[in-house]
């Protein structure tokens, strides 16, 4: 397996990520032999969302934020939902940890609403990316160039629109993270 000395973290928060983005590529990355720890912001379960406002599964988070940093891992997976990506870009803690993996060069994947934590974060100057088509003008005015494409790479960088790339997306997931450390991912950092 390509993964298989890799551990990746991934996000979810509370009632507001959303399912396919969540398990797809979890499982996308587990069955190419990564170790994926679950990364939530508060201890216990997480229930997921279908369409923002559906109710999904519940998920058991392995570590909460605050006790976790970038260095224990080789990449970081963000997926989106409007509410679960609201709720992680208000959280003063994930956002420094998502700021830590672009300092450090390690590469990320964000999909559908979760670039709006990468503008928090304020990594995207300079990055041409993808997003929920409602998020291009947030990630315009933080330095970024939007485009309307599948999946979208940028030294590390991989995002995409919606549900319906998830196959594209989980598998430049993997090529990225098998990759390791960009040197341009820290640019913006």
């Amino acid at each position: 397996m390509q993964l298989s000395k890799k551990t990746i973290a991934i996000l979810i928060a509370p009632r507001g990520t959303e399912e396919p983005e969540f398990t797809e590529p979890k499982q996308a990355l587990e069955q190419a032999g990564a170790t994926v720890v679950v990364v939530g912001l508060k201890a216990g379960e997480a229930e997921t969302v279908n369409g923002d406002l559906d109710p999904g599964g519940k998920y058991r988070v392995d570590k909460t934020v605050s006790e976790v940093s970038a260095e224990e891992f080789d990449g970081l997976v963000i997926p989106g939902g409007s509410v679960g990506a609201d709720r992680l870009r208000a959280d003063t803690a994930t956002v420094q940890l998502i700021h830590a993996f672009f300092a450090q060069g390690k590469p990320v994947g964000a999909i559908c609403h979760a670039p709006w934590t990468l503008v928090e974060a304020d990594v995207l100057k300079g990055r041409t990316l993808t997003s929920y088509p409602s998020v291009k003008t947030d990630i315009r005015n933080a330095g970024g160039t939007w485009v309307d494409q599948e999946v979208v790479t940028d030294q590390g960088l991989v995002t995409s629109r919606t549900p319906k790339d998830l196959p594209a997306f989980c598998a430049k997931l993997v090529e990225e993270f098998g990759e390791g450390k960009h040197k341009g991912q820290a640019r913006s950092a």
